[in-house]
């Protein structure tokens, strides 16, 4: 028997997601404003140049157009994945979508650096508030026995939309200014508002106060923690960084101790009684770690030492997250029927083989070795990415999807940042801050390490701890 098609907006059809022609509709929705946000988070390191240059600003201080976005997003993701419990994920992203919009036209129109920083945090939020709904999003779109499925689309518009990046600014770069890179999402997030009010679930938030004394301190200590973590990267002064990541480390006690108090914290840290939710979490930090080593060494690997120019060294590079939104779609329709202790250990694998085949390329190598390589690293972290977030969301009650997005989330920057700051180190402790093969390799084989050991922790995840 087919599924029953929707025909009153408002009418849910089913307790446990949407009917498959509001379902599909709803994802469309999703996913214009995942894009948007995934792609300007990357298409503005591609335009910095163009940026720096016409706005007469220097390399150093151009990057905070990329820093204010994703400091942004890692200080608010956390706060307004509360805010998705208590007033419903369907509120949070139209008004995040309604905020990047504006943003958007703040990005198009400015004639100073600092208007456009400005501009670049409040699209910052306004993502904040769209990946703060994202496992919401899935919980109320899809059946539970179909979560996998939802989660694993999503994984591919992430990847597709990473990947896209760079290619889409180049090309509105050759026929207009950087300006029409952010113009060009006022459209889309008009669209995006109009079909959510129609197709999205309706969903009644819990409506408990919010806690504005813990936002305030997850700010402060996100904030110290990510300079902490850069500074080691970038071999900053011993006892400024000791201080930025002790002062993080003494707010976040605060935060915790504060969370145990309350019935429902901020920070959800009464997920991390569920050991599925508390397994998938680490896995996932340590995954993010290898991606975002990976994701920095790799350019440096293909120019450094093969000799390839930097638009090869992109394209290069591009097999790794299309096979990743590939295998990821897949992926998630296999989390609806096998376990994550079955598909995590496979996924973690692949990815860490193609990291070891990466470290140890002949001298020479021909672009074919490069791509199936890069290619099998993707496909890895695909198989991985969509079931071990199907393990996380549905291991914590519907009520609380904005929270263990939350934590997916935060875990996905942290795991990057530290990441990056591996890099730094070994290319310091190899070359005195240069770049040599044999830094690159060390640091590859780091991230291969860290693969196996998200894997043996997703094989650890015994049959009775899996999630229906």
């Amino acid at each position: 028997m087919s599924e029953v098609t929707f025909e009153v907006p408002g009418a849910i059809g089913s307790t446990d997601g949407l009917p498959a022609e509001r379902r599909r509709w709803a994802m469309l929705t999703y996913c214009i404003g995942l894009s948007m946000s995934v792609l300007d988070g990357n298409i503005a390191n591609t335009a910095l140049p163009n940026i720096a240059r016409q706005l007469h600003a220097s390399p150093a201080v151009s990057i905070w157009v990329v820093n204010a976005f994703l400091l942004a997003v890692a200080i608010c993701v956390v706060p307004f994945s509360s805010l998705v419990d208590i007033f419903g994920y369907k509120r949070v992203y139209q008004t995040g979508l309604g905020l990047f919009t504006i943003a958007s036209v703040g990005c198009s129109l400015p004639h100073s650096l600092n208007t456009l920083i400005l501009a670049r945090t409040f699209q910052g939020v306004g993502a904040a508030c769209i990946w703060s709904a994202s496992a919401a999003v899935m919980r109320y779109t899809y059946p539970r026995a179909l979560l996998g499925r939802g989660i694993g689309l999503g994984g591919m518009v992430v990847f597709t939309s990473a990947a896209a990046g760079p290619s889409i600014a180049s090309a509105v770069l050759s026929v207009a200014s950087w300006h029409w890179l952010f113009a060009i999402n006022i459209p889309f997030g008009l669209l995006s508002l109009s079909l959510s009010q129609r197709f999205l679930a309706p969903a009644e938030g819990t409506h408990h106060r919010f806690d504005l004394w813990s936002a305030a301190l997850n700010a402060v200590a996100v904030t110290l923690l990510i300079r902490g973590i850069d500074g080691i990267g970038n071999l900053q002064n011993l006892s400024i960084v000791a201080a930025e990541l002790m002062g993080s480390a003494i707010l976040l006690t605060v935060l915790v101790k504060r969370q145990m108090h309350l019935d429902i914290p901020m920070l959800a840290i009464d997920l991390f009684k569920r050991p599925i939710f508390a397994l998938s979490s680490a896995a996932s930090l340590c995954t993010f770690m290898a991606q975002g080593l990976a994701f920095v060494v790799l350019p440096f690997y293909f120019i450094e030492a093969f000799g390839f120019s930097q638009v090869w060294a992109g394209i290069l590079l591009t097999p790794w997250p299309l096979a990743g939104g590939v295998m990821s779609h897949v992926a998630g329709r296999l989390a609806d029927r096998y376990p994550i202790r079955v598909l995590g250990p496979v996924g973690m694998a692949a990815m860490s083989l193609g990291l070891i085949l990466l470290a140890t390329l002949p001298p020479h190598p021909t672009t074919r070795e490069i791509v199936w390589r890069a290619a099998l690293g993707g496909c890895g972290f695909g198989f991985f990415g969509a079931p071990n977030n199907r393990a996380m969301v549905a291991s914590a009650p519907k009520e609380r999807s904005g929270g263990a997005g939350g934590i997916s989330t935060m875990s996905r920057l942290l795991g990057q940042s530290i990441g990056v700051s591996i890099v730094a180190v070994i290319f310091t402790l190899t070359a005195h801050g240069g770049v040599t093969i044999r830094g690159v390799r060390i640091a590859l084989m780091f991230g291969a390490t860290f693969c196996l050991v998200s894997g043996w922790i997703s094989g650890a995840r015994q049959p009775h701890l899996q999630p229906e």
